[in-house]
């Protein structure tokens, strides 16, 4: 197997060793299969152009062009021609998978279920990583700078993960770019053999060749080699961690990152937290997810509200970016609740299911007063808690109060037009959203007379006499399209109807929006009230100024219509304090296990048992740039720009060392002029392509640098003097001093210049070949310490540990 081929293995095998990283992300695994056998046949794509061979831009081309092939046959083959080559209707696919790719990630909790948009973004993701790795560390003899692409693949994954066993995941990723480092290393000096030095040992007191460290050669057994840069490179990665930005949110964003502590900051993202309840009110069981004790006689209107969504972009509800704050001790009056409207204070004590983990904190609406312990933010416009720095409800226990709302019709009917800033915000519908859903709302509300009526219109027709059926088995949806074919066919579930309602009152110029919770569960005979996965919900909310934001139910078969929307007005329903505590008695039941069955849209809620981990920390985000942030992220890009430019200064400061050396006048810096410039001229060769070889004399190495640049008259000779120069420094008995070896050495470097072409210059100026010689420095004077500090010590501290305590007293 020639050492090329062996590279390509390494560089695939390390690819593969960073992209395990994400496999805690995806549930299940299989993608990597098929990303391994991919990356199997790119790799062997990129060996067969370079054994043509081809030129390496054009070898790097048709890899990529294999990679292209091959994600069309794995993902587009019935859009592409012949099903392999792209055709525009294939580039069509793989824009659609992507954007449901990446509406899957900011949908669902981590681990996601494997669905065609992610998997294509993650097999697409590491076939890229494979193939830039392969191109720096084989195709253009780079391995260490492959090292951050592997990180960029490792570091995506961690910042998402949060499964705790990031360190073992770093390991695999190390262990693969130290293997691709010391077959790099192996097959270099394969082809190397020993570096040339001077052609003679030096003299005592001689400085050695750079930063070679002393001695003859700087030639290092490989595995030695290996060992030493990937100490190294391992502190390297251990230590660059600590001063990049943190990453905020985790594998989506979708349960608002929110800004840290003390008062009045931060912000919750725009997310999209989980609307598709298909999967969770189909489960064969009911599991009980929470279990409250209420001071209420009747729970039908005690809905627990997670959160509200508030944006339609014709794709989908979402929750707008939204400002946080700290939970302050009584909660505010709700927007638009006026005097005249009777309101009844009622104490809610609740339990959370140990396995329950869900950012946003399940509150009756409107609450007045939350108690809680843990890192908990609040976020005004919708009144919702949510979880600071990963915390999240799992085992939580809380005791709400809040408030009964209890308008009559009357009271709605004579609402007066909202603000123009809740109006504008809150009745914003697409222009994507077809002119059906419109023209429908009219149809059902035609003949109401103000905004109150149009409303119960519109539950009526859902609910009662619009011909809706409930079923759970329809293919769910939340946008444009998902409504029209909802009021087409007449049959679906909470989402659609919620959704639907929300969308045509808005069309109708009523503030609307869609919250999802869960209804108020079953009661126990112990008194207490639980809530299971079956009791997910979705409903819409309308505005109306003087009463506030006001609860309506469109979905047939659940939860209850509220009184005021009825012929009947409100009963009077007298209120007290709660009866007790939760006690042992009300604990939710015990913990499901975890079920590798768990259905995708469970994993939106987050409510898989098991498999709901808890969520990532989300961290600040969307709340602008801060000035650590902007710190952060400025030393990032200063030392991504700055490292790849450290070999060409370092070379740039050892060349005018050694040409402009000191002016001493004694034999010894004579001497010493020399051989700097010696090693110069060598070091120069070696940057544009010219091997050193130790084996050579002097004149026999500039007769090879001569031969292989083919360098013109004029730089020949001067690379002849600078070689008699070296001669009569190491062997003559007198030496004699020899002026002008430096300029000799500049006109030599001209003529390299003069013969290589753009892609060699830059490549000499950029990333001088000689430049290896720092790493070798480095793993010798790292040898060195442990050598001086390491191995004795620990030797002798273990021979005290394995001596009996007696005997070391003896």
């Amino acid at each position: 197997m020639s050492g090329s081929v062996r590279l390509a293995i390494c560089a695939a095998l390390a690819t593969v060793a960073a992209a395990c990283a994400l496999l805690p992300l995806v549930d299940p695994a299989s993608w990597l299969l098929q990303a391994v056998l991919l990356l199997t046949v790119q790799s062997a794509a990129g060996a067969a152009a370079r054994r043509v061979p081809l030129a390496r831009p054009l070898t790097v081309a048709a890899q990529a062009v294999v990679t292209l092939l091959l994600l069309t046959v794995a993902f587009a083959h019935d859009q592409a021609l012949g099903g392999l080559l792209p055709s525009p209707q294939a580039l069509h696919e793989f824009a659609l998978l992507l954007r449901d790719g990446a509406d899957d990630v900011g949908q669902y909790a981590i681990p996601a279920p494997l669905t065609d948009g992610i998997r294509l973004m993650l097999v697409g993701g590491v076939l890229v990583i494979g193939l830039v790795v392969d191109a720096l560390a084989v195709t253009y003899r780079s391995a260490a700078p492959a090292g951050l692409p592997l990180l960029a693949l490792y570091s995506v994954a961690a910042g998402l993960s949060d499964d705790g066993s990031d360190w073992l995941w770093f390991l695999l990723a190390a262990a693969g770019y130290l293997l691709l480092l010391l077959a790099e290393g192996r097959e270099r000096l394969s082809r190397w053999g020993r570096v040339f030095s001077g052609g003679a040992p030096h003299p005592a007191g001689m400085p050695p060749s750079g930063l070679a460290g002393a001695g003859g050669s700087p030639a290092l057994a490989p595995v030695r080699t290996g060992r030493r840069i990937g100490v190294l490179a391992l502190g390297i990665a251990l230590a660059v961690p600590a001063v990049l930005p943190s990453l905020d949110g985790g594998l989506l964003d979708r349960q608002g990152g929110n800004g840290g502590s003390g008062s009045g900051g931060g912000t919750i993202s725009a997310v999209n937290p989980l609307v598709s309840l298909q999967d969770s009110l189909n489960q064969p069981e009911n599991k009980e997810v929470l279990r409250y004790r209420t001071s209420s006689q009747t729970t039908q209107d005690l809905y627990l509200r997670i959160v509200a969504l508030d944006r339609f972009d014709g794709t989908s509800w979402k929750s707008s970016e939204r400002h946080v704050t700290d939970v302050p001790g009584q909660l505010p009056s709700p927007t638009g609740l006026g005097p005249s409207v009777r309101v009844s204070s009622i104490d809610t004590s609740i339990s959370a299911a140990d396995w329950y983990a869900q950012n946003w904190l399940p509150l009756p609406y409107p609450a007045s007063k939350v108690e809680i312990d843990g890192r908990w933010r609040y976020e005004p416009e919708g009144r919702t808690l949510v979880g600071d720095r990963g915390q999240t409800t799992r085992g939580a226990r809380y005791r709400v109060t809040s408030l009964l709302v209890e308008p009559t019709a009357d009271q709605l009917a004579a609402a007066p037009a909202p603000p123009s800033r809740l109006r504008n915000e809150y009745t914003e519908v697409p222009d994507s959203l077809p002119s059906v859903v419109a023209r429908t709302a009219r149809e059902v509300t035609a003949g109401a007379g103000n905004a109150y009526e149009k409303a119960v219109k519109l539950q009526d027709w859902f609910a009662v006499n619009g011909g809706f059926r409930y079923d759970t088995q329809v293919q769910s949806g939340s946008g444009s399209a998902a409504i029209v074919r909802f009021l087409k066919q007449k049959e679906g579930f909470c989402v659609h109807f919620s959704f639907s309602m929300a969308a045509m009152a808005r069309t109708l110029g009523i503030p609307a929006r869609v919250a999802v919770g869960f209804t108020p569960g079953t009661a126990q005979a112990d008194g207490s009230v639980s809530v299971g996965l079956k009791d997910a919900h979705a409903w819409p909310e309308l505005y109306f100024e003087g009463v506030g934001w006001t609860r309506f139910e469109p979905t047939p078969s659940r939860g209850t219509q509220p009184d005021y929307t009825m012929e009947q007005s409100p009963s009077d329903t007298p209120t007290d304090e709660p009866t007790t505590e939760p006690t042992g008695t009300s604990e939710p039941t015990a913990a499901p296990t975890a079920s590798d069955s768990c259905p995708p849209d469970m994993k939106k809620l987050g409510t898989c048992g098991g498999a709901a981990a808890q969520q990532p920390d989300n961290g600040a985000s969307g709340g602008g740039w801060s000035a650590t942030k902007v710190t952060s992220w400025s030393s990032l890009a200063v030392l991504l720009a700055a490292v790849p430019l450290l070999p060409m200064l370092w070379r740039r400061r050892i060349r005018t060392r050694r040409l402009n050396g000191s002016g001493g006048r004694t034999e010894q810096d004579a001497a010493d002029r020399v051989l700097a410039a010696w090693r110069e001229l060598t070091d120069s060769a070696w940057d544009f392509g010219v091997l050193p070889d130790d084996s050579l004399t002097s004149r026999r190495a500039v007769a090879r640098m001569v031969r292989t640049a083919g360098l013109d008259d004029e730089p020949a000779r001067a690379a002849q003097r600078v070689a008699e120069a070296v001669e009569q420094t190491l062997y003559a008995p007198r030496p004699r001093p020899v002026a002008g070896v430096a300029d000799d050495v500049r006109l030599v470097l001209a003529g390299f210049r003069a013969k290589a072409g753009r892609g060699e210059r830059l490549r000499a100026l950029l990333a001088p070949r000689s430049a290896a010689q720092l790493m070798w420095a480095a793993g010798q004077r790292w040898s060195a310490l442990v050598d001086r500090w390491g191995a004795p010590r620990w030797a002798r501290w273990a021979a005290q540990l394995r001596t009996p305590r007696g005997q070391q007293e003896n």
